[in-house]
């Protein structure tokens, strides 16, 4: 077993445990607010050419790609060689670093706290439910009912597994992979911490409305580019813990027909594989701010969102985030 592996392991299990703590620190923060910089130095520069928007971001996105992947890989080197750092500190800090790119503990507790929040009685006030809602999706949440905050809440738990859990594990996965062949390349770190900074670009400026039309649209292509796999293996590798493997093709297909109604390449397909998994339905009309956007209906012929199906949703994150960890170790 090499040592890489069992980092990521150590690092996958500190996550589900610990979460991210909001009294420690997160790199996310640090990259929202180099993008939050560059923005006004790029806006202020380009003024409303939107040319000059585009060729802005797309330094922004390298500035920070290049950025967190050499921060990921100096971390890399302080863990790793001799005489830098002793072991007991330079392991346990990678350890921690690695965690902080995976979102698998934050995302369960997340939602767990939305189901916390849901009155027990019928007609029971609902704003504190919507609150930790909103903590976790874009859309306005002021009027949303019960059923409506189930539903949400499943979705987010969808597509945010596919994009804080599986792709950040899959290039971590990848570096794992190259230190196999020489530990002096970048490795989980240094690609988990540029496909996080690819992802807080999206979430940052990936917005199709104002300056960000032009500014965010190399950190939004990117970050395409960078799940596009992790979502289709999510696609392939999901119904074998769900559901009998015969069904494998027909859920697979039926989620690639759903999802490819979304505009997103990824968001839809990673919500479809899930609903057909878990037998919910998702989809529908969400409101964010004053424009309503019509979602395409997913696994339509399933019931609803209910808390037992949020409690699917999770526990089929634990046990496949389980699985590629096992399949990793067979490979490498």
């Amino acid at each position: 077993m090499t040592l890489a592996i069992l980092l990521v392991i150590t690092a996958a299990g500190l996550d589900l445990l610990i979460g991210d703590p909001r009294w420690c620190p997160h790199p996310v923060e640090l990259m929202g607010s180099v993008i939050k910089h560059l923005r006004h130095l790029a806006e202020a520069i380009a003024g409303n050419r939107p040319v000059m928007l585009r060729v802005g971001g797309v330094l922004i996105t390298a500035v920070l790609i290049s950025g967190s992947g050499a921060l990921g890989w100096a971390i890399e080197r302080l863990a790793l060689q001799e005489g830098i750092a002793p072991a007991w500190l330079g392991i346990p800090m990678l350890v921690i670093a690695l965690a902080s790119a995976l979102a698998a503990g934050s995302l369960r507790h997340s939602i767990l706290k939305v189901l916390k929040a849901l009155p027990t009685d019928a007609g029971g006030d609902l704003s504190i439910a919507r609150l930790q809602l909103s903590w976790i999706v874009g859309r306005d949440v002021t009027q949303l009912n019960e059923q409506e905050i189930l539903r949400a809440t499943a979705e987010s738990a969808a597509e945010n597994a596919v994009d804080g859990v599986f792709a950040p594990l899959f290039w971590m996965l990848i570096g794992a992979g190259l230190w196999h062949v020489s530990n002096a390349w970048p490795g989980p770190l240094a690609l988990a911490w540029s496909f996080k900074a690819s992802s807080t670009l999206d979430s940052m400026l990936g917005y199709r409305q104002g300056t960000l039309q032009w500014l965010g649209t190399a950190g939004a292509r990117l970050d395409d580019l960078l799940t596009w796999l992790p979502c289709r293996l999510v696609m392939l590798t999901l119904p074998l813990i769900s559901k009998p493997w015969r069904q494998l093709p027909a859920l697979v297909m039926a989620a690639e027909q759903d999802g490819a109604l979304d505009h997103s390449p990824n968001a839809g397909r990673s919500e479809a594989i899930y609903a057909h998994c878990a037998g919910v339905r998702m989809g529908g009309r969400n409101r964010y701010g004053n424009r309503w956007v019509d979602k395409p209906l997913l696994a339509i012929d399933q019931p609803p969102a209910d808390p037992d199906a949020l409690q699917r949703i999770l526990a089929l994150t634990s046990w496949l985030e389980l699985v590629w960890i096992m399949i990793a170790l067979v490979l490498l």
